[in-house]
C-alpha cells in the first residue's frame, strides 16, 4: 500500500516543481516588464518630459498639460498617469492633491508589484520544501524495499535514493535563483519609487508656481 502511494506520489513531486519553476518566470517576466513600463528609461527621459510639463504650466496651459500626459507614449508611464489624474483634481488643495497622487500610487502600481514579488517568494520557498518532500518519499520507498527484501539490489537502491536526492536538487536550483531575482526585483521597486516620488514633488513644486503666478 505505502508503495503504491509513493509510485503516485514522486511523479507528482516532479511535476508540482516543474509548474513552481515555470511559474517563477512567468512572475519575473511580467514584474520586470511592469516595473520597466513605468518608469522613463533614463534620467534624461524623465528630465525632458518634466520640462514639457513646465512650460506648460507656466502658461497655466492645464489642458495642454493633459494632452501631453494622455499621449500613446505616455499611456503607461507611472507619473504621467498620476499628473494625469492631478489636473483631474485641480480643485483640490496642494497637500490633498499630493496625498492623493501618493495614494494612488501606492495602490494602483506599487501595491501590484509587490502582490508579484510576493509570488516569487512563495515560489522561492516552496520549491527547497517540495524537493524535501521529494527526498523523503524517495528514502522511505528505499527503506520500505530494503525491509521487504532484505537488502535488495544496491545498484537499484543507489539509484532510487539519487532520484530522492535529485528532487531536493531541483528544489535548490529553483528556490536560489528566485531569491537572487527577488532582491532585484526589491531593489527595482526601490528605484522606481524614488524617481516617481522625486518628479511628482517637481510637478508639485512647478504647479504650485504656476498657481502662485495667477494671484
Amino acid at each position: 500500500m505505502l508503495n503504491d502511494v509513493l509510485h503516485y506520489i514522486e511523479p507528482l513531486i516532479f511535476i508540482a516543481m516543474g509548474l513552481l519553476g515555470i511559474l517563477g518566470i512567468f512572475l519575473v517576466v511580467m514584474v520586470t516588464r511592469k516595473i520597466r513600463q513605468k518608469k522613463f528609461r533614463n534620467q534624461a527621459a524623465s528630465d525632458e518630459f518634466l520640462n514639457e510639463i513646465r512650460e506648460r504650466l507656466q502658461a497655466r496651459d492645464y489642458d495642454g498639460v493633459t494632452e501631453i500626459c494622455d499621449t500613446p507614449a505616455y499611456w503607461a508611464k507611472a507619473v504621467p498617469q498620476l499628473i494625469l489624474i492631478g489636473m483631474k483634481h485641480r480643485y483640490m488643495t496642494l497637500p490633498k492633491l499630493k496625498a492623493l497622487l501618493n495614494e494612488k500610487f501606492e495602490r494602483e502600481i506599487i501595491a501590484e508589484l509587490a502582490y508579484q514579488h510576493a509570488g516569487m517568494a512563495v515560489v522561492a520557498k516552496t520549491s527547497p520544501m517540495v524537493g524535501l518532500l521529494g527526498t523523503v518519499t524517495g528514502i522511505i520507498g528505499s527503506f520500505s524495499a530494503i525491509s521487504k527484501t532484505g537488502g535488495g539490489d544496491p545498484n537499484a537502491l543507489a539509484a532510487k535514493i539519487g532520484v530522492a536526492l535529485m528532487a531536493t536538487m531541483w528544489g535548490l536550483v529553483i528556490a536560489i535563483p528566485m531569491t537572487l531575482l527577488g532582491g532585484y526585483i526589491m531593489v527595482q521597486i526601490g528605484r522606481l519609487t524614488d524617481q516617481v516620488k522625486e518628479d511628482l514633488s517637481q510637478f508639485l513644486r512647478d504647479y504650485e508656481e504656476s498657481l502662485n503666478a495667477s494671484k
